[in-house]
Parts: structure tokens; C-alpha cells; sequence
């Protein structure tokens, strides 16, 4: 008898709170180390909202690429940090906000796994999500974080367009809606690649659902399917409506800039490492199942479909797949976000998985499981430590200091050496730069005409490198470029070529200051038009307003949630204890 009660309890599902403080209880710590710092992209991401922290209605931003617009970039996850750095520090604000969306994971994971299995398997599906190891590569190495904001936004906001698809809730029709635009807000990326491998499984789910309910017509989900579809397009295209006019303006037609997430993991197994083995941890051994169960299933069907366009996708040129469906956007994309949002559609396999197996082998499988995740996370987060973005622990407060004296902000500068440091500068000095970290941004023919990233790594971009950081010191009058800062000496020969002298050092002689004479002071440059003002009063209104709205329906007490039928062929949980006892 006490071994019954042993098996029931087992088969009981999670608590929520139970899952979110493991959240808590994984990430928090990690957070407050401010772990993500040196990372690829928090800082650019605390640069965005410093400058939203202090102009909010002026996109503009002049510290990089001699002015560019911001509205390049949804503003959702930057504008909450900005908010909340009027009472903690912007680093603080950061981690916060990010420690935010990974709740919202768990919330989102355990919503759209109680779609495709039952709820027990669902709140497995939500633990599994806190350890993660694409989301722990992405808040701890990669640095996205309007990436790892957006997606939970749209796995809460997909079980609510379910049930309006299929009953026809008209109240789930503006939850869901509401979250979606402020998914969209937060990550344009997701919006137009992630949303639609989550969203086509669901409106499969909900066709098959209503086929088997007689009291319910396919033409009613097809014209429930087209509304909310066009209703949440138009509501998009108004809150973002400054991000369209600018990528319409300024179209994405610079010279495509390589990136190792599109490389060949076979014949570049140290990118395979780090984009496919770091990401998916010990999810790799549930792929058979996923594959078996997917395919054997006609309920889950749709989401292994889902699953597997974004896995191939995330295998970036290992196969020809991502080349042939993205066509152009593979040249500019980075692949890792797909191995993410694989991995997330991938949740409810390995909830259904860790429920089958605890079913089976009880607490030796929970043991063995919860290592295995264990150990996907402590990977991933080890992994950003071995080899962080950032791996120079150099400060940059005294470079500031001296743009920030005796009028040398009055010209614009450029790093060399400085990787990743160079929006941490962008955050404590007022002067501009010609350099930056967001490439969609840049308009210079300098940058754009050459397949490289920022000028401060010029060399590991090879040639095209190189002839990008020449054109831009040969043009230094134009743009009124009289500061160098060189961290790295192999830079040096360059600029004594190039016509550079030597003026000052910092920080003990590791990094040196190069001038060049007779540059006028920066201007304005007339081909770099800023956007009216009328755009920056949307920008920075309509983005926030979408994201408290949802917070508003969200928070509506609903009588129900969101229910569905799973086809279970198996014995009820007690009949199976009693089997084991028997035999």
C-alpha cells in the first residue's frame, strides 16, 4: 500500500510555483554575477536603452555610424530596461528583464506543452525549460535577448489563439492577439521566421480537433484562422510602423558579413561545438523518441513538423535547407536563434518523454534525468565562460574619461582591439563613433560596401576588413574621425601608414591614442536623413502601450483554461501501479 501511494505521488504534476522558484533558484544567482555582461550582445543591448533612458521620443542615435535610427530594432526589452534604470543601474535593469523572460518561459512552455499532452507531462515540459541549454547559450554566451523576450510571449499568447480557433473564444482572440503584437514589439526576427514555425503547428492542432468535434465546422477555424491573421497583421504593422518605413527606406543591401553559426558544423566541428552540442545538450538523445513518438502519433504530428524545419534550419550550412528556404535573409540572419526555437517546440516530446519514463523506472529516472539536465545547463553556462564574446577584461572608464574632457567629444572615434567593449564606451561618452555593433544599422559606404562587422575587429574579418578600416581612415575628414583607440599593436603599422601619430596612452600604456591633424570637428552628415518626429512619438508610445495591454487582458481572471482532449490509449496511472504491484 505505502508503495501505491509512492507511485501516485510520483505521477502527480509539478507546481508551477515549484518550477518557477527552480528558476529562481538556477538563474537568479547567475544574474546577479551580471554573467550575461560578457556576453555578444548584452551590452549592445544596454546601449539601445541607455539611449531610449534618455531620449525616449528620439530614436536617433548619433554615438554610432556618425547617427543611425534605432527604430532599425523593436524597442520592447530596451525600453523596459531604460524604464527601470530611473531606479537601478542599467546592468541591474538588464538581468531583471531577462530574469523576466526566463520566467515567462516556463510559464509559456508548460501553456503550449498542455496543447500537444497532458498536464503532468506539460509541467515536465516547463522544469525542462529552466534548464534549457540553448536558453542558458543565449542569455549567458549569445547575449539575445529581445530573442529569449519574444518567444515566451509567443508560446503564452498561442494556446489563446487555439482556443479561439477552435471554440471561438472571443476573449482568447484579444489575449492572444495582445501578446503576439507585443512578441512582435519585442524581436522582428522572431516575428517574421519563429512565430510562424510555432503558429502553423497550432492552427494544424486546432483543424484536427475540431474535424474529430462534430458539433464544429473546419470552414468556422479557416475563417477564425484568416481573422486573427489579418487582425494581429494590421495591429503589427501599426505598432511597428516606423520599423517598416525604415526597412522599405533602407533596405538590407549591404555586402553580407560571414558569421560561424552558418558554417558547416562537419567540416567546422569547433562551430558544430558551439552552435549545435552546447545549444542542445542532452536533448540530443531524445531525438529518437521525438521522431518515433512524433511520427506514430497523428496529434503530434504538426509540432514534430514544426520541430524539424527549425532543427535542419539551425544546422545553418551544414545542409543545403537553410539556404534554399531563407534565400537572402540566410546571409544576414545568425542560425542559433532556430536551434533555439527548436528546442522550444521540442518541449512537449521531452515532457511526454520524462513522464513515460518516471512512469516506468519511478525515482531512478527522475535522478538520471534531472543530472542530464543538470548537466545541459551547467554546459552551457560553463561554455560562456570558457570562451565568453568578451574575453578582454579590460575597463573602458578612462577611455571615456578622456573623450569626455577638454573637448575631444567634439570629433567622432574609433576602437581597435576593443571586441565587444565598444558599446560599453557607446554608454559613458557622448561622443560619436563611425564604428557600432548593430550592422543593419550602418549606412556608410565604407561599412556597407565590404562583408565585415565592426571596425574594432577588423582583422578577423580578413581582407575585407582591412579595406573597410583603410577606407574609413583615408575618409577621416569626411566624417570627422580625429581619435583612434588601439588596444591591439597589430593595428599600429596600419595607421603610421595611413598617416596617424601617436598622441597619448591609457591604462598603463595597454592602450594607445592615435590622431590625425587637421580634422574638423564632427557634423552631421547630410546623406543620413533622421526620421521625423512623429515617428519617435509612435516608437515610443505604441510598443509599450501594446506590451501593458496584454499585461491588462492577461491579468483578467478567465473562467477556463485552456483545455484539450488527448488521445491516451494507455491505462489510467492507478491501473498501471497496480500492474507493477502485481507483477
Amino acid at each position: 500500500m505505502a508503495r501505491l501511494h509512492h507511485v501516485k505521488r510520483t505521477g502527480r504534476p509539478i507546481p508551477l510555483a515549484i518550477v518557477f522558484l527552480v528558476t529562481f533558484l538556477i538563474h537568479g544567482p547567475l544574474l546577479l554575477m551580471k554573467l550575461p555582461l560578457k556576453s555578444y550582445d548584452t551590452n549592445f543591448h544596454i546601449f539601445f536603452a541607455s539611449h531610449y533612458a534618455h531620449h525616449w521620443f528620439d530614436p536617433w542615435n548619433p554615438k554610432w555610424y556618425a547617427g543611425f535610427s534605432q527604430m532599425t530594432y523593436p524597442p520592447l526589452p530596451q525600453q523596459w530596461i531604460a524604464l527601470l534604470s530611473h531606479v537601478i543601474s542599467l546592468d541591474m535593469a538588464y538581468m531583471l528583464v531577462q530574469l523576466v523572460a526566463i520566467l515567462l518561459l516556463a510559464l509559456g512552455a508548460y501553456r503550449f506543452a498542455a496543447l500537444w499532452v497532458d498536464r503532468r507531462a506539460a509541467t515536465y515540459a516547463a522544469l525542462a525549460s529552466v534548464l534549457l541549454g540553448s536558453e542558458a547559450f543565449l542569455v549567458y554566451s549569445a547575449g539575445q535577448l529581445s530573442t529569449t523576450f519574444a518567444a515566451p510571449l509567443y508560446l503564452n499568447a498561442l494556446p489563446y489563439l487555439y482556443e479561439w480557433l477552435r471554440r471561438n473564444n472571443w476573449r482568447s482572440l484579444l489575449k492572444g492577439s495582445a501578446l503576439a503584437v507585443a512578441a512582435a514589439a519585442a524581436h522582428h526576427a522572431t516575428l517574421l521566421f519563429g512565430s510562424v514555425l510555432f503558429a502553423i503547428p497550432v492552427i494544424a492542432l486546432a483543424f484536427r480537433d475540431v474535424r474529430e468535434d462534430t458539433q464544429r465546422s473546419e470552414t468556422g477555424v479557416v475563417f477564425r484562422t484568416l481573422f486573427v491573421v489579418i487582425l494581429v497583421g494590421i495591429t503589427i504593422a501599426v505598432v511597428l510602423l516606423p520599423f517598416w518605413i525604415a526597412l522599405i527606406s533602407y533596405p538590407v543591401t549591404q555586402t553580407p558579413i560571414p558569421h560561424p553559426s552558418r558554417a558547416n558544423y562537419i567540416l567546422s566541428p569547433q562551430w558544430g561545438l558551439n552552435y549545435f552540442l552546447v545549444p542542445y545538450g542532452a536533448l540530443v538523445f531524445a531525438f529518437p523518441f521525438i521522431l518515433f513518438r512524433g511520427s506514430s502519433m497523428s496529434r503530434l504530428r504538426p509540432l514534430l513538423l514544426g520541430f524539424w524545419v527549425a532543427f535542419l534550419l539551425g544546422l545553418g550550412g551544414t545542409t543545403p535547407v537553410a539556404g534554399l528556404l531563407l534565400g537572402r535573409a540566410f546571409e544576414v540572419l545568425t542560425m542559433e536563434r532556430f536551434t533555439y526555437w527548436a528546442t522550444l517546440l521540442a518541449l512537449p516530446f521531452v515532457g511526454l518523454l520524462a513522464k513515460e519514463l518516471i512512469d516506468r523506472y519511478q525515482w531512478r529516472a527522475a535522478t538520471v534525468l534531472v543530472l542530464a539536465a543538470g548537466l545541459t545547463c551547467s554546459l552551457a553556462v560553463a561554455w560562456a565562460s570558457y570562451r565568453p564574446a568578451d574575453a578582454e577584461d579590460f575597463k573602458v572608464d578612462t577611455v571615456a574619461a578622456w573623450l569626455n574632457r577638454d573637448g575631444h567629444d567634439r570629433y567622432r572615434y574609433v576602437t581597435l582591439g576593443f571586441g565587444n567593449k565598444i558599446s560599453r564606451l557607446a554608454v559613458l561618452t557622448d561622443a560619436g563613433s563611425v564604428d557600432g555593433e548593430w550592422n543593419s544599422g550602418r549606412m556608410l559606404p565604407e561599412l556597407t560596401e565590404h562583408g565585415a562587422g565592426a571596425l574594432t575587429s577588423s582583422k578577423y574579418f580578413g581582407k575585407a576588413g582591412l579595406d573597410a578600416l583603410i577606407a574609413m581612415l583615408q575618409h577621416a575628414d569626411r566624417y570627422g574621425l580625429k581619435w583612434v583607440f588601439v588596444k591591439d599593436p597589430f593595428y599600429e603599422p596600419l595607421l603610421v601608414f595611413s598617416g596617424w601619430r601617436r598622441v597619448d596612452d591609457l591604462e598603463e600604456r595597454t592602450i594607445t591614442i592615435w590622431a590625425k591633424d587637421d580634422v574638423p570637428p564632427a557634423s552631421p552628415i547630410s546623406s543620413l536623413r533622421e526620421p521625423p518626429q512623429w515617428q519617435g512619438l509612435l516608437w515610443g508610445i505604441l510598443p509599450m502601450a501594446s506590451c501593458l495591454l496584454a499585461m491588462l487582458l492577461v491579468l483578467i481572471p478567465d473562467r477556463r483554461w485552456v483545455e484539450h482532449e488527448v488521445i491516451d490509449h494507455s491505462p489510467p496511472e492507478e491501473n498501471l501501479a497496480l500492474g507493477r504491484l502485481i507483477s
